[in-house]
Order: structure tokens, then C-alpha cells, then sequence
């Protein structure tokens, strides 16, 4: 079948859907198989459930509404891609190794309080999540915002071709994926994928004006900068004790957001506003609306004065550098650190984690608990840091005496599940 036929079927079902326990009465179910699954031997129970038609590469018999192509993954990202072309909106494509998915909610809600926009739910941000995210675009989206992620390099060149975005934003080249990507070097020639799209197809780059590297790997692309001075768009950091301040345009812009690292986010969502020609008034009533959640930079107040920022979704070396400075520079009495291991680092894994314990104490972190098979069989910096190599253990031994006036950090890899440590702090 031609894809503008399967587009017309498309446009005229409930949409598409790729599991059948959460499939909706008229969609199409999209067959896809993975490492412990294949979608095909469902097709039946998809069609008595409701879906339109079965799209299919393995034959499973006589089933009325099947379409049988060489390829289901392959297909959907076709007909994301006819979609995405046939809607011709504006696409604004965002990678980067951290904020990616702050920063994509940040647009949004900054969007939205003028226009229709559709954004990539969550972190559904692969070679799966990205399709999806452009085939649940409809005729009255007028803005959608495509968030790709990536561990190898080639991933963001190919999610670029899926989703055709004539905008683009990078967050940061950080030590993230490190693994994958081969080292700094990958990471930075992975992400800038993004860049090499959006200037084979003369689209516009928002570049943080302060971040030579930034500056240095767009060279050549149309841009729009933005930054304290010199910048096409002027924003001026103000603090983050604990939340952001920013003021733009003569407004002071108080956000739900901690850590002077989502400043950049932050302005990056004022920027893109402004260039869609959203109301200043209205840029602010975005950012100042949107609350992290997700285990992101989330503000806990307890009782004692105690403030935790449970930040678990996840980590790498950049990363967790940042919300520790950000730690030291809040203004309670106490800082505390609860430290997960950080995956996907590489060779490098043992010295990263080594640096963190070592960051931590230069900053004067009063107390660091440190855990994960990494970090559990390094030194650490003082006596007052305490490293274990499982959280079992970590709980077992963990007294509670958290004193008065105290800032709490909670970071470290997806898997880690640092938020347990909630749990234990009562």
C-alpha cells in the first residue's frame, strides 16, 4: 500500500496505536517487535478489540483489515514523516545531554498561551516516541515541539529526517551517554546532528549567545541568540535561592524551577516565545505556571526548615556537577547530598564518580551518601561522606538526623530510583 493511501486511513481513524492494552476503538494498531515481544501474533486480539486495521510484516492468516509491509517500525516513521510534511507546521526539534525534557515543557507552556501545540508526552523521545509524537499532531496543531533523545551517534541525524524540524535547540554538550557516543567528542558531534539537519534545509537555531561551544558548532546556520547582553534576546538571571529568577523585557519572571542550571532552560522557552511573537505578559505567565514534576528539580518543603530537591530522574557527570553547585548556594545552614551512581559513563566511570565525592567536598557539602557499585567501592573525600554498594544496604545502615535549616539533594541515574530515599526522610 502507497503511504498516501495509508494516510488517508490514517486521517480517517482514532489514530495509531503499538500496544493492545491500551488500544482505542478505530486506531491502527502498528505490529512493532522487540527484544521479548512481537506485536504480529497480537494483530488478532487488536482487530476484536477495535482497531481499524492491523498493520503487519509477518503474515498471521485469514484477518480481515490487515495491511502486510516489509517493515511496521520503518512504515510508522514513513507516515510520521508524510504526516508531519502534509500538516507543514512549524516543527521545533530539541536534543541536547541535559534539560531536554524540562526545557520541552517549558516551550510548550510558554506556546500554548497562544497557539494550538502538540509536544512529545514525557520522554517518548526515540526512534519509537518521536513518530508517535508527529502522528498525534492534528489539523488544529499550529506549533509542535519534538524532543529527540539519543546514546550513539547518528540517532539525532536520523530522528531529524523522521521529524523534518525547521527549528532547532540544542540544551548542552554534557558528559552524558558517554559510553555510546565514544567520549565528549561523540557527544558533541552526535548532538550537532540537529544543526546539520536545520542547515540542509535553511531552518533557524536558538543558540545560548553565552556557550562558545554552541556558538562554534552552529556557525554557518541562520540563529537566534539569547543572553545577558549582545543577544538577540535579552534575559537577565537574577538568583535561584532556591527557585529561578529571570527578568526579560523589564518583567520579573519568579519560576517553580531551582537550580541556577534551568536559567538556561528557562531562557531558552523565553526566546522561542518571543520569536513566535508571544506577548511578553504572556511569556511569563507560561513560565511562571509550569511545575516540575517527575522526580525533575522538584521543590519538597518538610518540617525543620528543611528543603529537599529531589532531582532522580536521572544523571551524568555534567549534570550532577550542576545540582551539587547548586546545592552549595543555597542559603540554609545544612547541605546534604544523596548520591546515586550515574550509568552509561564509560571508561571513564570510576574516575567521573571519584570527581563527584571530590567536587562535593570542594564546594563544603557538609554530608554525602554515596551509593551504587561504582560509588561504593571509592574513598571518600572526609569522614563525613559514606559511599555503599547497594541501597539495601545504604537503608539499613541510614539513621535518620537531618538538623534544622537543612538543603537536601536527591540525584542519580534512572535505575538508581533514588526517590526511595523519600521514604527515609520523614
Amino acid at each position: 500500500m502507497k503511504i498516501i493511501h495509508l494516510h488517508q486511513l490514517f486521517l480517517d481513524s482514532t489514530g495509531v496505536c503499538t500496544d493492545t492494552r491500551k488500544l482505542k476503538k478505530g486506531q491502527l494498531y502498528f505490529a512493532l517487535k522487540g527484544a521479548h515481544f512481537n506485536g504480529n501474533t497480537f494483530a488478532k486480539k487488536a482487530l476484536e478489540e477495535g482497531a481499524s486495521y492491523a498493520i503487519l510484516d509477518e503474515d498471521q492468516g485469514n484477518l480481515d483489515n490487515v495491511i502486510l509491509v516489509e517493515d511496521v517500525l520503518h512504515t510508522l516513521q514513513e507516515l510520521a514523516t508524510y504526516h508531519r510534511n502534509f500538516l507543514n507546521i512549524p516543527i521545533i526539534g530539541l536534543t541536547g545531554s541535559n534539560g531536554k525534557t524540562t526545557t520541552k515543557e517549558l516551550i510548550n507552556s510558554v506556546l500554548s498561551q497562544k497557539y494550538k501545540t502538540t509536544a512529545t508526552a514525557g520522554n517518548l523521545n526515540n526512534h519509537i516516541g518521536v513518530p508517535l509524537t508527529l502522528l498525534s499532531m492534528t489539523k488544529d496543531t499550529e506549533i509542535g515541539i519534538v524532543e529527540m533523545g539519543a546514546n550513539h551517534q547518528g540517532e539525532i541525524a536520523a530522528l531529524s529526517e523522521i521529524a523534518r524540524p525547521n527549528f532547532g535547540y540544542i540544551t548542552n554538550f554534557g558528559k552524558a551517554h558517554l559510553e555510546g557516543f565514544g567520549g565528549v567528542e561523540g557527544v558533541i558531534k552526535g548532538k550537532s546532528e540537529l544543526y546539520k539537519f536545520i542547515s540542509k534545509t535553511n531552518g533557524i537555531a536558538f543558540v545560548n549567545k553565552e556557550d562558545p561551544l554552541q556558538i562554534k558548532q552552529s556557525s554557518g546556520l541562520e540563529i537566534k541568540t539569547f543572553g545577558p547582553s549582545d543577544a538577540d534576546y535579552t534575559i537577565t538571571f537574577k538568583g535561584a535561592t532556591p527557585f529561578v529568577e529571570l527578568e526579560y523585557d523589564n518583567l520579573t519572571i519568579k519560576t517553580q524551577l531551582t537550580g541556577d542550571y534551568n536559567a538556561l532552560n528557562i531562557s531558552a522557552a523565553i526566546a522561542i516565545g518571543s520569536y513566535f511573537s508571544v506577548d511578553s505578559q504572556a511569556i511569563k505567565n507560561g513560565i511562571e505556571r509550569y511545575i516540575p514534576e517527575n522526580n525533575r528539580s522538584q521543590i519538597i518543603e518538610k518540617e525543620n526548615n528543611t528543603t529537599i530537591i529531589l532531582d532522580a530522574y536521572n544523571a551524568n557527570p555534567t549534570s550532577m556537577e550542576a545540582a551539587l553547585s547548586n546545592l552549595s548556594k543555597q542559603s540554609s545552614t545544612h547541605k546534604i547530598a544523596f548520591l546515586g551512581d550515574m550509568f552509561e559513563v564509560g571508561e571513564t566511570t570510576k574516575e567521573e564518580h571519584q570527581h563527584i565525592l571530590n567536587y562535593a567536598n570542594s564546594l563544603g557539602i557538609d554530608q554525602v551518601y554515596a551509593v551504587g557499585p561504582t560509588f561504593g567501592i571509592l574513598e571518600p573525600s572526609q569522614k563525613k561522606y559514606v559511599v555503599f554498594e547497594t541501597y539495601t544496604a545504604f537503608a539499613k545502615a541510614y539513621t535518620k538526623n537531618i538538623p534544622s535549616n537543612t538543603t537536601i539533594l536527591i540525584k542519580g541515574s534512572r535505575g538508581m530510583a533514588m526517590e526511595r530515599v523519600l521514604e527515609l526522610i520523614k
